[in-house]
């Protein structure tokens, strides 16, 4: 038995009538800062680039070549919730929304949607199935994780230049040790997730110092 993910699910779901299958993935439901991401990647067949994996068994370098190479191949889309919308319906049912935005921009509506995970967003009007360890299973699943993990890190690295201190270009916004400790030492930025325990913690020892 691999360990790699293939292409099984995209061919059950053809041989059912699916003429366009694409995988979902999510991105940052963990981090105490920064948007959740998620991707959707309807993969070319003939084209499907090799490597291909849970984007968390392959390194920066590997993720950064297969994402090039995604963005040239497949059908491509990125969704994003923002902090707000985090701290306004939690991060479950942001995730969710991040990815209905992703299947959204996906050039050609597809048939069929296989997502990451054991729940499937409420809204979706495509037929889909929950895949768990879907990134590790189903090659556009894996694809969806690679491009939604480059795009989020890219977008912490920018605003660890806005935000210098907490280390977001090392802990893309997780609750590192040094991520922790700048949190206490600096308090929240404005892309801190007020919802998130640490957070919400550090928020109400503030109040209780200043009243």
């Amino acid at each position: 038995m691999t360990d790699a993910p293939d292409f099984s699910f995209e061919t059950r779901a053809m041989a059912g009538g699916a003429g366009r299958v694409a995988g979902v993935d999510e991105v940052g439901r963990g981090p105490l800062c920064g948007p959740v991401v998620a991707a959707a990647v309807r993969l070319d067949p003939a084209r499907i680039p090799e490597g291909l994996n849970d984007s968390k068994k392959l390194s920066p370098a590997r993720r950064e070549a297969l994402y090039d190479l995604l963005m040239a191949t497949a059908d491509v889309a990125i969704g994003a919730a923002s902090v707000e919308e985090i701290d306004a319906i939690n991060i479950l049912q942001a995730s969710h929304l991040a990815m209905i935005r992703a299947v959204a921009g996906l050039r050609a509506r597809p048939d069929h949607l296989l997502i990451d995970g054991n729940r499937l967003p409420r809204d979706l009007t495509i037929p889909a199935e929950a895949i768990v360890k879907g990134d590790a299973r189903s090659v556009s699943i894996a694809a969806a994780s690679v491009v939604a993990k480059v795009w989020r890190d890219r977008i912490m690295v920018d605003l660890a230049q806005q935000h210098p201190g907490y280390g977001w270009e090392r802990n893309a916004g997780y609750p590192t040790k040094d991520h922790l400790e700048a949190l206490r030492n600096l308090g929240p930025t404005p892309h801190h997730r007020r919802s998130f325990r640490p957070v919400h913690n550090i928020l109400c020892q503030d109040k209780t110092v200043s009243t």
